[in-house]
Parts: structure tokens; C-alpha cells; sequence
């Protein structure tokens, strides 16, 4: 049993505290969270939808998940690490664009599908979307000319459908 990444899609009541609560629970037991998204849902605005990537063993992701559920706001945890799911993260890039640059910077950016939303005289700020292997696959090219500052959101994510039998 090794440490491995899980990705936790936590549902909870959208109300004041509940967040410090549940960040409350892994700092007092010395869990990290590697990345952490929240957002009211669109189907209830009545909850929020948590998405947090932690490390652990799988006994120590059960106990967490144990510890979770016993939280009165939480309504459902679930641990999509051996699931099939659908993820994504967003991220802003401020890179250095100087005009020999500018050409291959806009290639990268073309082929990842990704788009410049600021142009300045020495920097472009380009968005892009994707899983973390496209996300850092970008950064590694980019990192070349230049990084000036990023922010990513953090991974977001949501179980497929299960295929119906016939």
C-alpha cells in the first residue's frame, strides 16, 4: 500500500463554515490537500461541490473519508481515484513575449488550444484548460522563454456516466 494521489468530490451544504470545517479535519490530523476547487452547483444552490486531491494510503483516504461523513453538512464523499471521471483544471500563464518569441509562443498556444487573453509590450497571458499531464506538458515549453507568474484553479472533476446493459 503506497502513497497515491485520490481525488475526493465532496457535496455539502453551501453554507458559511463548512469549508474550515472539513480543512479543519485534515490539518488536525496532518493530511496536506494538494489542491482544493469550490463552487456552488448549478442543479442546487442550496450546495456546494467540493473537489480536493489529497495523498495517502488507501487506509488513510478511508479514514478521512470515515471522519468526512460524520461532518453534519457533508452529504456525500466520494473517492473517484479508481473510478472513471472527467477532470480538468484551469490555469492562467504570464509569459515573457519578446518579439522573436512571439511567433512560437502563439504556435504552442494554437496547437494546445489554448488563447491569449492579454497581449502587453513584453508578455502575453494565455488561458488554457486540461488535465494536469496537457497543464505542465505546456508549462515545460513555455518555461523556456520566460515564466512570469501563473495561477491555476485547482482540479475539478465528475464521474462518467455508467454504461447502461441492454
Amino acid at each position: 500500500m503506497s502513497d497515491q494521489k485520490h481525488i475526493l468530490s465532496i457535496l455539502v451544504d453551501n453554507q458559511p463554515g463548512v469549508l474550515s470545517r472539513i480543512a479543519g479535519l485534515f490539518s488536525g490530523r496532518g493530511y496536506n490537500i494538494e489542491s482544493l476547487s469550490v463552487a456552488q452547483t448549478a442543479e442546487n444552490s442550496a450546495l456546494s461541490r467540493i473537489t480536493m486531491v489529497t495523498v495517502g494510503d488507501d487506509h488513510i483516504i478511508e479514514q478521512i473519508t470515515k471522519q468526512l461523513h460524520k461532518l453534519i453538512n457533508v452529504i456525500t464523499v466520494n473517492d473517484l481515484t479508481d473510478k472513471k471521471y472527467v477532470q480538468r483544471e484551469l490555469m492562467l500563464i504570464k509569459v515573457n513575449a519578446k518579439p522573436e518569441q512571439r511567433a512560437e509562443i502563439l504556435r504552442i498556444v494554437d496547437i494546445f488550444r489554448c488563447r491569449v487573453v492579454d497581449v502587453g509590450p513584453e508578455h502575453y497571458t494565455v488561458e488554457m484548460s486540461g488535465d494536469d499531464g496537457k497543464i505542465e506538458a505546456f508549462i515545460d515549453l513555455l518555461r523556456p522563454m520566460g515564466i512570469i507568474e501563473t495561477a491555476r484553479t485547482g482540479l475539478i472533476a465528475l464521474p462518467r456516466d455508467k454504461k447502461k446493459s441492454k
